[in-house]
Order: structure tokens, then sequence, then C-alpha cells
């Protein structure tokens, strides 16, 4: 992407910060609000996946959080902080991958259909939190993060309800095992992409030494 005003996008290339603003804020509320109903079902029902998400909604609220403080910084800071959620993101995929490993030998069935209802509202909730952001998807690795975080959440969600199913039709905690295997690697994979997108934009800031 070619750089045409200092550290930042061009004010043409910049989305308006206002509407930047609500759609985080937005954002910030309906995940935090997913996350304790999220979690608490899924402690209650025994499911890894829906436990992964929760989590997953929980740092999802944390980074846009850290995206509101950042609005109107200079290039370097968004980069600063899109590579701390990339981290964040790499270190939440490993840890649900762990949990996946340790469900394998001590988990238990859990009930198809906490997973169904509450996966479809963490659909819900996720699809308008990606619809209010698809316009920021192209934009520098701060609201990439973003952008990525909410749709591997909606891809999630889709895959939780699967898992319902399937824990429903085999009376087995597999299938929920398999889609907290997936969000695992969603996360890893996104994650990665942040982090590697911000270093980039973090070299491109550095001053060249005389």
């Amino acid at each position: 992407m070619s750089r045409c005003c200092g550290d930042d996008l061009c004010s043409s290339q910049r989305p308006a910060e206002g509407r930047w603003r609500l759609a985080l804020w937005l954002a910030l509320a309906i995940n935090a609000g997913m996350f304790a109903v999220e979690g608490v079902a899924g402690l209650l029902s025994g499911s890894a996946s829906l436990q992964a998400d929760a989590l997953d909604f929980l740092g999802d609220a944390a980074n846009y959080a850290i995206s509101l403080g950042v609005v109107g910084m200079a290039l370097v800071w968004r980069a600063r902080a899109a590579l701390l959620k990339g981290v964040t993101m790499l270190a939440f995929g490993s840890w649900v991958a762990g949990v996946t490993l340790w469900g394998m030998w001590n988990g238990q069935t859990p009930a198809a259909e906490v997973m169904g209802v509450i996966g479809f509202m963490a659909l819900i909730a996720n699809v308008v939190t990606a619809i209010m952001l698809f316009r920021f998807r192209n934009g520098d690795a701060n609201m990439r993060s973003v952008w990525i975080c909410s749709r591997n959440d909606a891809i999630g969600n889709l895959a939780v309800m699967i898992a319902a199913l399937g824990v429903f039709g085999t009376g087995t905690r597999w299938p929920d095992l398999a889609v907290a295997a997936i969000m695992a690697g969603l996360a890893l994979q996104g994650g990665w992409i942040i982090v590697q997108q911000a270093r980039g934009e973090l070299k491109s800031t550095r001053v060249p030494s005389a």
C-alpha cells in the first residue's frame, strides 16, 4: 500500500473516526455482554467450544478497547496495538488447543440444547458486529485485526451450532472438541496474519539511519 501522508493514511483513505469509534463502542458492548452469557452457559453445559468462544468474546472486547485507545494516533502506535492483539490471539489459540487436548481424556458430553441456543445467540451478535466492521476490513493492521476477530467469531459460532447437532446426534463430546480445535486454528491463523502485517507497518515507520 502506498504512503502519501507521512505515517498515516491519506485523509481520503482514512474512514471517518466518528463512525470507527461508534462501531468499536457497539462491538465492545456486544462482546462484553456475550462473554458473560456464553461463559456461564459454557460452564453449566460442559461445552468446551462454548467456553472457548466465551473467552474469545472477552479477548475481542479487550481488543476493541485497545483499538478505541489508539484511534487518531500515528500509524506506529496503531501498529503496536495490532501487534499486541495478534500476540494475544496466538496465545488464545494455543490455550484453546490445550483445553481441547485435555478434553479428549477428561471432558464430559455437553448439553446439545444449550449449545444450540447460546450458539445461535452468539452467531447473531457476531454477524451484527461483522456487518458494522466490514467497511474497515482493508485498513491498517489495527483495523484489519478487528475485522479478522469478528469474521473468525462468526465462523466459530456457525461451527458451534454444527457441533451442537453433532453432539445431539451422536451423544458424544467429540463434535464439541472438534469445533474447539477449529476455533483454536482460526485464532492461530488470524494472530499470525495480524502479527506479520503489524511488523511490516512498524518496519515502514522506522526512520533510516544516516
